[in-house]
């Protein structure tokens, strides 16, 4: 279901692969077909926590580090914060930024550490 919303809100990339050729390579490509103020909340969010959560900023920095622009990494971060957001709202719990570095911890995710 987080895949639906990431879709519906513009926020997941689009890939296009055209033809049947081998030697042609995917691209990803920035979804135009959405409700551009659900897109734009989820991408302002997504933004903000930079500066305000660990775990954000340092893959927000690990995106930049891969050679993503700004945009592009913001969006990444909102990809995480939709999956996160519905999980809390599925479980019915308020999210809780301890909670889920733990969890990041136990993954052995970069990310856990404190920034």
């Amino acid at each position: 279901m987080p895949k639906k919303i990431s879709s519906l809100s513009g926020i997941a990339p689009v890939r296009r692969a055209s033809g049947k050729k081998t030697g042609k390579k995917a691209s990803i490509h920035f979804r135009h077909a959405c409700p551009k103020f659900l897109r734009q909340s989820f991408h302002e969010f997504a933004g903000c926590s930079i500066p305000r959560c660990s775990w954000a900023k340092s893959f927000y920095e690990a995106q930049l580090a891969r050679g993503k622009t700004h945009h592009v990494a913001v969006r990444a971060l909102a990809f995480k914060w939709i999956r996160i957001l519905f999980a809390c709202w599925k479980e019915g719990l308020p999210y809780n930024e301890e909670r889920y570095l733990q969890a990041l911890k136990n993954r052995g995710s970069a990310h856990a550490q404190p920034g």
